[in-house]
């Protein structure tokens, strides 16, 4: 399984950004994706995962609606929707996909993307 994020940059506070994670390699591999990201000096945290089978999702308390995750099943892409941005949002945000359902737990995950920075400042 490969994973490739884009989409990161720097906003304003209260800005919007969408990253992307374009998955390919064994399907049954990332039937569970979801967006991880981890902030300067803190521990990677769960932000948002989806069951892509049936799109269900679940979100971190602190960003529940404000982010969202979604998929296109038809380019293999995950997103991430990200409004009303604050700094406490900086961060390298990472894509990660397993075969089983570990929700926001991150360190169950097996494959992972390289990362993209996202900066609120």
């Amino acid at each position: 399984v490969q994973l490739v994020e884009s989409g990161g940059g720097s906003v304003q506070p209260g800005g919007s950004l969408r990253l992307s994670c374009a998955a390919s390699g064994y399907t049954g591999s990332r039937a569970y994706m979801g967006w991880f990201r981890q902030a300067p000096g803190k521990e990677r945290e769960g932000v948002a995962a989806i069951y892509t089978a049936f799109g269900t999702t679940n979100y971190t308390d602190s960003v529940q609606g404000r982010f969202t995750i979604s998929q296109d099943n038809a380019r293999n892409t995950v997103y991430l929707q990200m409004n009303s941005l604050t700094p406490e949002d900086t961060a390298v945000y990472y894509c990660a996909a397993d075969e089983y359902n570990h929700g926001l737990a991150w360190r169950q995950y097996q494959h992972w993307g390289q990362g993209t920075q996202v900066t609120v400042s």
